[in-house]
């Protein structure tokens, strides 16, 4: 396959595990537990929480560079690691879910954008990467709009 997922670096954010609830809505994040297997996608580990296992919910600028600069949020497990799929892999995280694809190219612009049921998107990210122009695509959650994940060239 031509494609690659993988999750963000939960580095940057697993000292505010340790921050309490005060402290979290100070900085615009929230504490939850899970209190279901679904419904919480962890975007470190592309896998959803099970339930009792501890999230921060908090902005996250996954698009940093302008025009397309952008930011929403996400879920964090505690202590998730960064997950790296093999090539063509598409897990439940995203198989199960309303999917949105964004397109760019090296210059970070969107030159392609679809919808696509998730067991479909395996043939929509090949498909996508069939044009040399695309660069790397980012996955969101198409009901809520949140990132989800990013896919580059395998």
């Amino acid at each position: 396959m031509t494609f690659r997922l993988s999750g963000i670096d939960p580095a940057p954010h697993e000292a505010l595990f340790a921050l309490d609830d005060a402290a979290l809505q100070r900085l615009g994040a929230k504490r939850y537990i899970a209190d279901r297997d679904r419904g919480f996608p962890c975007r470190a580990s592309l896998e959803d929480a099970r339930t009792g296992e501890e999230l921060l919910l908090l902005s996250y600028e996954h698009q940093p560079v302008p025009p397309y600069r952008a930011s929403g949020p996400i879920f964090l497990r505690r202590g998730a690691s960064k997950r790296v799929l093999s090539p063509g892999m598409v897990p439940p995280y995203v198989s199960t879910r309303l999917i949105a694809l964004r397109a760019y190219d090296a210059a970070h612009l969107m030159v392609e954008a679809a919808v696509h049921e998730g067991g479909d998107v395996a043939r929509a990210l090949a498909g996508m990467f069939d044009d040399a122009a695309i660069a790397y695509v980012h996955l969101h959650n198409a009901a809520r709009g949140c990132f989800s994940c990013v896919a580059d060239r395998a």
